[in-house]
């Protein structure tokens, strides 16, 4: 199986951005299913119902998501659905709404997604790598090998021990959060893994928000209300990663990386170490 990983997608560009390079993703690298971080993508904080509807219409088979995910109320009752498409950190404490595991089938073949999320500088959660351990434990008992786990975490050596630990009992680790994609492509022992896909957005901002109010907030240290760039022609970027599993292990991995309605380009290639 073939599945395609889209980083945080934030705000009007970068759903335009998706919607410019999806079909060609999917057509060009015959990928059965697509996967993306989809809590930034109302106005940078959330997901509404609305433009989750979009996304999927756009190619987008499950949204996975973070400390945004509950930012839109109206997304709510999908998170609630039985094996829902919409996910929230599966170490969110027990009783919150939703789940972080998705379940499904690519030609005759179980797979699952998970979502976690990680605890430098994010809000109050379960421990990760516990929930990490015991999920994929009981994944595995139900005779589920495919994993691909998104791991929504601040800081990169959270991302890489989780990496560390998991190595050879998942299929893919990639990091979001960050919305800037690292170089830090490998596969270890059937394991890809990278600290961070990067976003779908605008490139000429702070992590796809307004420069204006991101550094002024670092001058002041005051709260201010950031917003995505809506101008007309502002530079963009368009991030993605691209996996092949074959009963479990991941065999192929690389990046694909387009700016300024540019040629989606395979950037970087995963690593190879047996």
């Amino acid at each position: 199986m073939r599945i395609g990983m889209i980083g945080d997608i934030v705000g009007k560009i970068g759903r335009q951005q998706v919607g410019y390079y999806l079909r060609q993703a999917r057509e060009d690298y015959s990928l059965d299913f697509i996967m993306a971080n989809g809590e930034n993508a109302s106005h940078g904080f959330g997901l509404s119902v609305a433009c989750m509807q979009e996304l999927q219409e756009m190619g987008i088979d499950v949204f996975t998501g973070g400390n945004h995910i509950w930012d839109k109320k109206d997304i709510l009752p999908f998170l609630a659905l039985e094996n829902s498409n919409v996910l929230r950190p599966h170490n969110y404490p027990q009783g919150v709404i939703g789940s972080g595991i998705y379940r499904g089938n690519i030609k005759n073949e179980s797979f699952a997604i998970l979502n976690l999320m990680g605890h430098f500088g994010m809000p109050q959660c379960d421990n990760a790598f516990l929930c990490a351990k015991k999920t994929i434990e009981s994944l595995h008992q139900e005779g589920i090998i495919n994993i691909v786990l998104d791991f929504h975490a601040e800081a990169t050596s959270e991302k890489r021990a989780m990496f560390m630990m998991l190595k050879g009992q998942v299929s893919v680790i990639c990091g979001t959060h960050t919305h800037v994609g690292t170089d830090d492509l490998e596969i270890f022992k059937g394991t890809f893994g990278v600290s961070d896909i990067g976003m779908c957005g605008a490139r000429e901002s702070v992590i796809g928000m307004e420069e204006k109010e991101s550094i002024e907030r670092f001058l002041t240290g005051l709260p201010n209300r950031l917003s995505v760039p809506e101008r007309n022609g502002i530079p963009s970027i368009f991030q993605m990663i691209v996996c092949e599993i074959i009963r479990g292990k991941c065999i192929e991995g690389f990046k694909l990386k387009a700016i300024d309605k540019g040629l989606l380009q395979k950037t970087l290639v995963a690593e190879f170490e047996k």
